[in-house]
């Protein structure tokens, strides 16, 4: 999503349950809203036959050793010719910008970003006017072949954003065969479907109004669920294994109010992309529990943390949001590190220091230096849980040229392989099966991250030195980090030794 939407939400237990499946429905109210009528649908029967996936309990055994690289705004062939390096770097996945037809205004196309608009920005990407392959920024189908190839000579596994909840602001844009497809523009929207968003915590505004303004999907109609669909399973087939839903918390699930006025009868579109149901003979091409998908659900007062878990992995927005809190002061007091900050189990949450909304929307995260990021990025990576997502930024962006070269489909800056960065990607698949502990420095800018007997992880989040003098579960003798050579040293269970400014280092058994 392209309109920054963001509000921190409190901590959170972990439920134990399992979503029913639901078989029987009725509407038991309707509500009308400018003069269109709303169903509310409330369950009345349940299975307990089938069991949707539990990711609300935390196994204190599970431990998570992927990480992803957001190769954000490079094209198709970037990517491919950087595979090696990417697979060199530590990074086990890929996320790649949307890859659908693209809104594509005359001029469009040089840069990421241009306050102009004359030469293209980087959120005409998320304006679909097709569920068709290949667009003008990433590039065309066989050049995403090349890439997938690519991806699998290295074993990376490929995501990809996807975006059923809109279309392009101008309607008209919109392609004529896939309006046929869908059954014509009244099919294709809700019925408030362009009307702007004025609350985002009313669940009937969120899922089915215009989201920034965006025009709603009717995400519940049959002939766009078989649309969108067969280009997912097109995909699939060409080799992408996980997806990256955007807006997905403004998709309506089984409990929320339903657009009566369009026809529809269950918000079943969940149902559909996961592959629990089949829509007029199509049914996701592959197992659904061999792909990795996570939605963009941004918590916030009145979302449905828990019931958007029964259909994938979320995205951990709390968490960073306190991360980055304690990258801007220099320090960890007074915030909470350890807790995840959402219902999820964090086995299945999606976390980042900075994501390409925090950084290229309202700037919220762009001002922090690379240094930091990549501080909180270690500390992220170490950890025992979460799926880290390193957000790549502009090539030769600064603090006050966020743009940097601003071309669009090239590669990022060096940061996603430099030393400190690809040491922790190493360690975190080293370290798998290893129980983390935490341990901060009573000033704060001190964050270890202890796994096991096996290893740790020190970032010096301060612009100030710092001495490290922190319990750990390393065996006692000296240790030499795998950067920068320097050593650390455990007596009777203290680690001890002297940190730079900004930097981070690791010690392995």
């Amino acid at each position: 999503m392209f309109i920054l939407e963001y509000n921190f939400k409190n901590s959170l237990n972990h439920y134990n349950f399992c979503f029913v499946i639901l078989q029987k429905t009725k509407i038991f109210n309707l509500i009308s809203v400018m003069n269109k009528t709303v169903a509310l649908v409330l369950a009345t029967g349940f299975s307990l036959s089938v069991c949707a996936k539990d990711r609300l309990t935390h196994d204190p055994a599970a431990t998570n050793d992927e990480t992803i690289l957001h190769v954000w705004s490079w094209n198709f062939p970037t990517i491919a010719d950087n595979m090696k390096k990417i697979a060199e770097a530590g990074f086990t996945m890929i996320q790649t910008s949307p890859v659908q037809n693209s809104y594509q205004p005359e001029g469009s196309g040089k840069k990421i970003f241009d306050e102009n608009v004359t030469e293209g920005n980087w959120y005409y990407y998320y304006q679909p006017t097709d569920w068709k392959i290949g667009n003008y920024i990433l590039g065309d189908k066989e050049q995403m072949t090349q890439m997938l190839d690519s991806a699998q000579k290295y074993g990376i596994r490929v995501i990809v954003d996807v975006l059923p909840n809109h279309t392009a602001f101008d309607i008209d844009e919109v392609s004529d065969d896939f309006v046929n497809a869908v059954g014509g523009r009244d099919k294709l929207y809700h019925s408030n479907g362009l009307r702007p968003v004025s609350d985002y915590n009313d669940r009937l505004e969120c899922t089915l109004w215009a989201s920034g303004a965006l025009p709603d999907v009717n995400t519940e109609n049959p002939d766009f669920q078989k649309y969108y669909m067969q280009f997912v399973n097109e995909l699939l087939d060409m080799g992408v294994r996980g997806f990256r839903y955007d807006t997905a918390k403004h998709i309506g699930l089984p409990s929320d109010p339903v657009d009566s006025e369009s026809g529809v009868k269950v918000n079943d579109f969940w149902d559909v992309a996961t592959g629990r149901k089949a829509v007029k003979g199509v049914k996701l091409a592959v197992p659904y529990d061999s792909l990795f998908v996570y939605g963009e659900v941004l918590q916030d007062r009145n979302v449905k943390e828990e019931e958007y878990s029964e259909y994938f992995g979320q995205t951990a927005s709390g968490y960073g949001h306190i991360l980055r809190e304690a990258l801007d002061k220099g320090s960890a007091e007074g915030l909470d590190l350890v807790n995840w900050h959402h219902a999820e189990a964090p086995e299945y949450l999606t976390t980042w220091v900075e994501s390409h909304d925090t950084y290229a929307n309202e700037h919220e995260s762009a001002h922090l230096s690379d240094d930091q990021i990549r501080t909180g990025w270690v500390f992220l990576t170490a950890r025992q849980n979460g799926n880290p997502l390193f957000f790549s930024r502009p090539q030769n962006s600064s603090r006050k040229n966020y743009w940097g070269d601003n071309i669009l489909g090239a590669r990022g800056n060096d940061e996603f392989f430099h030393p400190e960065v690809v040491a922790v990607n190493k360690f975190r698949k080293e370290m798998s099966g290893q129980p983390e502990d935490i341990r901060i420095s009573d000033n704060g800018a001190v964050l270890l991250v202890n796994r096991g007997n096996k290893g740790a992880a020190i970032s010096n989040i301060a612009k100030i030195a710092n001495f490290v003098n922190l319990p750990t579960s390393l065996p006692d003798g000296s240790y030499r980090d795998k950067v920068y050579n320097k050593e650390f040293k455990v007596k009777n269970g203290i680690l001890k030794g002297l940190v730079a400014p900004l930097t981070t280092y690791i010690l392995v058994k």
